[in-house]
């Protein structure tokens, strides 16, 4: 496996070894062992997993204090581009965003430490989205950021005004009024 760092602390994106032959394809989406051996020690709870048709934007969610998630994200059919926020008060990356494009195809997997913002945007007909947790949801401690906050300015490389988002997503503050993750 190929474990790519980015500009922000803790977000890794990783390219699984992926074995094909005549009969298709192999790969282990997750190996614990194999992980801590890259120095990944999450230690996940929790599983999810989305099917959304194209245009349908969810996020940009988080859950802050004591159940604050960090997740390993991935396309198991389709593809999204998949956005994060830093919410870390303390990061050389505060308040910036970081986007990739993950799908059924590229198999890439993105790790999102805790204290990051997390969305996504269907670009396929169909996607179903895939996710473990290192802790468990609780709604009590759940947040969230408009996706659409004009001062993050996050190209979601789609017409906006033609997603499909839920009315909670819709009704989040924008980034400067969001209660710390």
């Amino acid at each position: 496996m190929i474990v790519q760092t980015t500009d922000f602390e803790g977000l890794l994106v990783i390219e699984p070894d992926v074995f094909v032959d005549e009969r298709g394809y192999f790969f282990e989406s997750y190996n614990q062992r194999s992980w801590e051996t890259q120095g990944i020690t999450n230690q996940f709870v929790q599983d999810n997993q989305a099917r959304s048709t194209r245009g349908v934007l969810r996020g940009l969610h988080y859950q802050s204090g004591e159940m604050a998630q960090a997740k390993l994200v991935r396309v198991v059919e389709g593809e999204v581009l998949d956005v994060v926020v830093d919410l870390r008060e303390q990061s050389s990356t505060y308040g910036k965003w970081y986007s990739i494009l993950l799908s059924a195809n590229n198999k890439r997997q993105l790790l999102v430490p805790r204290g990051f913002a997390h969305g996504y945007l269907v670009m396929s007909e169909t996607a179903e989205f895939f996710y473990k947790c290192d802790n468990y949801y609780s709604r009590d401690h759940e947040g969230g950021i408009r996706f659409d906050d004009p001062g993050l300015a996050i190209d979601w490389q789609f017409d906006l005004n033609q997603v499909n988002a839920s009315g909670k997503d819709k009704a989040l503050p924008y980034f400067g009024q969001h209660r710390p993750a």
